[in-house]
């Protein structure tokens, strides 16, 4: 019995993205019912493909080089409520029912670690 090939990403989604040199796009993950930021990712074609049809957010890992699928070691998921595809075509808005932490450090968001920066010229 033989692996069937998986579908490819639609083309009229694909050819909607502006990728980078690597051919990735930047992903930002985003609780669906209270709009906190939890996290950037990069997807490419695949990867948007996986979390497009799968129900849960699958990444591209930079560092490893391979896809990734949020939770799959930490039991932190992220189910998938709905994508969107920014103006630009070069960002993806995903928006999630975050279970646990978001964040490889344990918090809740990537955004808590890092500590807000001091913003003077405003």
């Amino acid at each position: 019995m033989s692996e069937q090939t998986p579908p490819a990403l639609d083309p009229a989604i694909a050819a909607r993205l502006k990728r980078d040199p690597a051919g990735l796009v930047a992903a930002i993950v985003q609780q669906h019912d209270t709009r906190e930021v939890l996290m950037l990712g990069w997807m490419d074609d695949e990867a948007l493909r996986r979390t497009l049809t799968e129900g849960r957010v699958t990444f591209w890992s930079r560092s490893r080089e391979e896809y990734w699928r949020k939770g799959d070691t930490s039991g932190h998921t992220q189910h998938v409520r709905a994508v969107s595809l920014d103006c630009d075509g070069d960002a993806l808005l995903v928006e999630v029912d975050q279970v646990g932490a978001a964040c490889h450090t344990g918090t809740r968001t990537c955004f808590e670690a890092g500590g807000a920066l001091p913003v003077t010229g405003a």
